[in-house]
């Protein structure tokens, strides 16, 4: 039974049999914003209409180069929404409520079902001052990535669910030929503690850290620690190659939200060691490598897997069977179906509910 203002939705498995067969596709209107998740979403059953502008940016960056996106992933004008057919609109920053109502012209929760996904953890503080801009709302649904962030945010009165990751499997591609570490975060100097990239130069001790993504160029030297290398940011085919070559895969971010790269690290059979700090502790099984707050521990298990080739790829193999499991694709796509499928349902509740009474007609009759 859920409790009150919480939204049920399967997170961890599919939905139950009967209701799938009454699902049917929708037109979903998204902002792409978060590319890895994003990737997952679209591999959906739906067509999603991405706003594009000539010049791409934040509010109109249409399809990405870099991810291999199914067609059902189709760019549209903002000129174009206003007679699009949108069934469902997903919100993904306080901003595209008012830039979807002057794009639409209709009004998220009110003419449109609408969900709000909310991708971060909240930013620093205690509980207790995490109000979530879409707080104490009727009019869409709160939707989170991880327990840990519903947990931390406050949303009041809105209904919230959880839908946890999922991920396209690019398959084991495994390696570890390289006495190395891989680590993926985006403007590490920038995010600073946030991102513990003060903590690489200690796990540099154990094997050279090799760190891709963007914002990187000069981290070594930045650090004052050469055995912290830059590789920068690449196609999303040729990073997976490039990380599954890393004997081991290093996850020292503090506070974030559940990182989809050390997700898609467990995916290519790669072992982990890993800050078990937000919801990280979920995602890493002990016979999956290292999970801890003690970084001095973890440096040692990056050490001893340094040594250990082949327990570096039974912990990697153990990792791999995990997150198929629990952040396998069908199971994230399942769940969505089923939100998709209840906000709608919920919105046309909620119109016939306002629908004024005709004049002579008693309520109930």
């Amino acid at each position: 039974m859920a409790r009150a203002g919480r939204f049920p939705i399967h997170a961890h498995c599919s939905p139950p049999g009967p209701r799938s067969h009454r699902r049917r596709a929708v037109n979903v209107l998204l902002w792409h914003v978060h590319g890895s998740w994003t990737t997952a979403f679209v591999h959906g059953r739906h067509r999603y209409l991405l706003p594009t502008l000539p010049e791409r940016g934040a509010w109109g960056g249409g399809r990405p180069a870099a991810w291999n996106w199914p067609d059902a992933a189709v760019e549209i004008s903002p000129d174009a929404l206003a007679d699009a057919d949108v069934d469902v609109v997903v919100l993904q920053r306080p901003e595209e409520l008012e830039l979807a109502e002057q794009w639409l012209g209709r009004r998220p929760g009110r003419d449109v079902p609408a969900v709000f996904l909310e991708h971060n953890a909240p930013r620093g503080g205690p509980a207790s001052s995490s109000r979530h801009p879409m707080a104490d709302r009727d009019d869409l649904l709160l939707v989170h990535v991880t327990h840990f962030n519903e947990l931390m945010w406050d949303a009041g009165r809105t209904p919230t669910a959880v839908v946890e990751h999922g991920i396209v499997d690019p398959g084991r591609r495994y390696t570890g030929e390289l006495a190395a570490a891989a680590v993926c975060v985006n403007e590490p100097m920038r995010r600073g503690r946030i991102t513990g990239t003060d903590l690489l130069p200690r796990f540099a001790d154990a094997a050279p850290v090799d760190v891709f993504g963007m914002g990187t160029d000069h981290l070594g030297a930045n650090l004052g620690c050469p055995a912290v290398r830059t590789v920068g940011d690449l196609p999303q085919d040729r990073l997976h190659d490039e990380m599954a070559r890393r004997r081991a895969y290093v996850h020292p971010l503090r506070w974030t939200s559940l990182g989809l790269s050390l997700l898609e690290a467990m995916h290519l059979g790669m072992p982990v060691v890993a800050l078990a700090t937000t919801e990280a502790h979920e995602a890493v099984p002990p016979d999956a490598g290292c999970c801890s707050t003690d970084v001095d521990r973890l440096v040692r298990e990056l050490r001893a897997l340094m040594a250990e080739p082949a327990r570096a790829r039974e912990l990697g193999a153990a990792g791999r069977a995990h997150v198929l499991q629990r952040y396998g694709l069908t199971r994230f796509l399942t769940a969505w179906d089923d939100v998709l499928t209840r906000v709608s349902e919920d919105h046309v509740s909620r119109r016939t509910a306002r629908r004024p009474v005709a004049a002579g007609t008693k309520a109930g009759r």
